[in-house]
């Protein structure tokens, strides 16, 4: 049914992807990962250089040592006694060893730290050559499997040109796990700081984003009619849209109450005519003073009908209006059953409360005529219900009225042709055959929906669902 949605307080899921709040705090969120990830990337690549740089230093510097502790005797023979104050060279099978080795002739003998109880072979020369200072370093596969960083030097031992290889292993499978283990704590304490700082950035977003809600609020409170302007301090950014919603509200009030005043003068100024053309009429009597009465009469019923639409278009769209269902219809039902004593009327009213979003002589004048219609075509009973209806999206924004009478009914197919201006199935019946086509009238202005069905009872069954206010 065609009707003016709801505002709701709630914003619903599919509504979320348009959120103001939702995009910053995603755009936020987004560039916030972005960042830590940036930043754990660079840390743990300047952490890593500088543990490998680490590394080569110590390892460079184990080799150094080596080479001043080790020579050779007159009959060749490698001597010394290496202590590089590292206990590692003394844990077998530690990933951590050093060697050496003759390098030319004259030279025999080999020594080796005590943690290496298995040769590690080198690699060839010709596939990893010595630089400018006899130095050289490549990986190698260590007794338990490991990764070892190989640093080897060839070095001139005495006057006769004797010369021994001098190795220093050092394991760097430890040092990939020294390296993941501060990459695992360091991913732990970012994705901790990064938590903790998207949800204070979404909760200051939210906050920041309060006085809006305060507007939305406000608002509502308008539409509904608790309250006639958007009060209350905001911030400079939202006071204009505040003031600027504020006049928009006031020159509202101001249209529709100068469509009133129009329609107040428009009737004020046809009134006296048409009494005069009425009581003219009645006194020419004959067939044309009694044609003059009755078309004046007419015409007086036709601009009444007119000047309620009028009135009732110039306000529907008002965001002020608030009419509470129930103690209207209480009122009209009492005041019906003392005009109709021999007419049983029972009336059901819902537990919750109901809002008619317009106004009250609009839905006194639509009750009147339904009421009055079937007080008129009843044998015995009119019963009268109203109750809340959910829209389309499940939320109860509308509600209806139903009355019925154990009447004789209406033809389906003259349902329609009821609804016409000045059309009566029975002319036997007192009345101006207005009363269903002003209530369809206020009904379309309203965006509601009129319905004429078979009751229950045997009679009519009226239906009227309008927008009601939260």
């Amino acid at each position: 049914m065609p009707t003016k949605p709801a505002v709701s307080n709630t914003p619903s899921l599919r509504s979320w992807p348009r959120s103001v709040a939702f995009r910053v705090i995603a755009f936020s969120t987004v560039w916030a990962i972005l960042t830590l990830v940036v930043i754990f990337t660079l840390i743990t690549t300047l952490y890593r250089q500088a543990s490998e740089r680490g590394f080569d230093s110590l390892l460079s510097a184990h080799l150094f040592n080596l080479i001043g502790s080790v020579g050779v005797s007159e009959s060749g023979q490698l001597t010394g006694a290496p202590d590089l104050g590292d206990l590692r060279f003394s844990e077998p099978n530690s990933g951590w060893y050093w060697s050496v080795e003759p390098a030319s002739e004259g030279v025999h003998g080999d020594l080796h730290s005590s943690s290496m109880t298995k040769a590690i072979p080198s690699p060839s020369v010709a596939e990893v050559p010595f630089n400018a200072s006899f130095q050289r370093s490549y990986s190698a596969d260590g007794i338990e499997g490991e990764q070892l960083e190989v640093f080897e030097s060839e070095f001139v031992l005495d006057a006769k040109n004797r010369a021994a290889r001098f190795r220093v292993m050092g394991n760097q499978t430890e040092l990939e796990q020294e390296i993941a283990t501060f990459q695992r704590r360091l991913l732990t304490y970012l994705s901790l700081f990064g938590v903790g700082m998207i949800a204070i950035n979404a909760i200051a977003i939210l906050l920041g984003l309060q006085p809006l809600r305060r507007v939305r609020n406000a608002l509502a409170m308008v539409r509904e009619g608790t309250a006639q302007r958007l009060d209350g301090r905001f911030p400079a950014e939202i006071e204009p849209l505040a003031n600027e919603t504020n006049a928009l509200i006031e020159n509202n009030r101001r249209i529709v109450e100068r469509s009133r005043t129009q329609v107040g003068n428009l009737a004020h100024s046809l009134k006296t005519p048409l009494a005069v053309l009425l009581n003219e009429g009645r006194a020419l009597g004959g067939a044309k003073g009694q044609l003059i009465a009755e078309q004046a009469a007419s015409m007086q019923k036709q601009v009444d009908h007119y000047l309620q639409r009028a009135r009732v278009a110039a306000q529907r769209d008002s965001v002020v209006y608030r009419t509470p269902v129930a103690p209207l219809v209480q009122r009209m039902v009492r005041v019906l059953q003392k005009l109709n004593p021999h007419t049983a009327l029972s009336l059901s009213l819902p537990a919750t409360d109901i809002v008619f979003a317009g106004e009250r002589e609009d839905l006194e004048e639509l009750l009147g005529n339904l009421l009055d219609n079937a007080m008129k075509w009843a044998r015995s009973a009119v019963a009268v219900s109203v109750k809340p209806v959910a829209d389309e999206e499940g939320a109860a924004r509308l509600f209806e009225i139903s009355i019925e009478d154990d009447g004789p009914g209406i033809p389906d197919d003259k349902a329609r042709e009821v609804l016409q201006r000045g059309r009566r199935l029975d002319e036997t019946k007192p009345g101006s055959g207005l009363g269903l086509a002003i209530v369809a009238d206020l009904v379309n202005e309203y965006g509601g929906v009129l319905a004429l069905e078979r009751s229950v009872m045997g009679g009519l069954k009226a239906m009227v669902r309008l927008r009601s206010l939260q």
